[in-house]
């Protein structure tokens, strides 16, 4: 497995290597001593995973106190955009985002630690997303800031009136009214 560091620290693109023929592919799709050795020492507890059709942008989400939760990402069918937002204050790339395309064809994973805001836009015409967390979803602990926030300037580069979102996700607050993530990091 390759490992990318991005320009915000903490935030890492793994690459698996894929073994291919004419039967198919093989991959290894997680290793915990591969992601130790990169720097990421981090025991995921829960796997997730949602289907989305095109258009749908899920976040920006994250969960506050004891419950933040770091994320190893990724799509297995179909292609999707994929954003991080820096929340810790003490970071000099605080409010910061990053973003990349994640999707069955490059296979490519997405390591985000505790103290980031997370979302993803569908870009295909279905999506499977799976993603791992190391700790356990808490309802009293989510958190989340608006997609279309003027100050983070987030580019979907998709067209606005296509966007499919929850009710939830359109009412939340922007950067400046988030709530803290204070807690263990």
């Amino acid at each position: 497995m390759q490992f990318e560091f991005t320009p915000i620290p903490g935030l890492v693109i793994l690459q698996p290597k894929v073994w291919e023929d004419d039967r198919g592919y093989f991959y290894e799709s997680y290793n915990y001593n591969a992601l130790l050795e990169a720097g990421i020492d981090t025991q995921f507890v829960q796997d997730n995973q949602s289907r989305s059709v095109r258009g749908v942008l899920r976040g920006l989400h994250y969960q506050t106190g004891d419950w933040q939760q770091a994320k190893l990402v990724r799509v297995v069918r179909g292609e999707v955009f994929d954003v991080a937002v820096d929340l810790r204050r003490d970071q000099a790339t605080y409010g910061q985002w990053f973003g990349l395309v994640l999707s069955e064809q490059n296979k490519q994973q997405f390591f985000i630690p505790r103290g980031f805001a997370h979302g993803f836009l569908v870009l295909s015409e279905t999506a499977e997303f799976l993603y791992k967390t190391d700790n356990y979803y808490s309802g009293s602990h989510e958190a989340g800031i608006r997609y279309d926030d003027p100050q983070l300037d987030i580019n979907w580069d998709f067209p606005q009136n296509q966007l499919i979102l929850s009710d939830k996700d359109q009412a939340l607050p922007f950067f400046g009214h988030h709530h803290e993530i204070a807690g263990k990091p």
